[in-house]
């Protein structure tokens, strides 16, 4: 029985990273079931355009975590407190203005996946 996030070697092209928290999966799972770290805020499910907006195809290096919150790689990129998964190392893209403006309303503090914004945690 495949994993319910197995995907085929055909279908790596149908793969997209979430501009917001780098989670990879195909584009169909972002359409049907929208992303499950940011869902809450970018309502991804049943929006297709909203998926193309938020999600990139393109992106450098996979990370699996089994255990994010105790991963010190996951606090390196910035991953602990989101959901076991497969995650891009940097996602290429650039949200929207409203989609920004959006994050910010809803209290989330973004932090572009691209390696363009400085370290100012420590």
């Amino acid at each position: 029985m495949a994993s319910p996030n197995y995907v085929a070697p055909g279908q790596f092209r149908n793969l997209r990273a979430c501009m917001v928290c780098s989670i990879v999966q195909l584009q169909t799972k972002f359409v049907r079931d929208g992303c499950p770290n940011c869902e809450a805020f970018l309502e991804l499910a049943n929006h297709p355009d909203a998926v193309q907006e938020c999600t990139s195809q393109v992106y450098e290096g996979l990370i699996t975590l089994a255990d994010p919150s105790t991963s010190w790689v996951a606090r390196w990129q910035r991953l602990d407190g989101y959901v076991p998964g497969v995650y891009a190392v940097k996602v290429v893209g650039m949200l929207q203005d409203e989609i920004l403006q959006q994050l910010e309303d809803s209290g989330v503090r973004y932090i572009p996946r691209d390696g363009s914004a400085a370290d100012d945690d420590g």
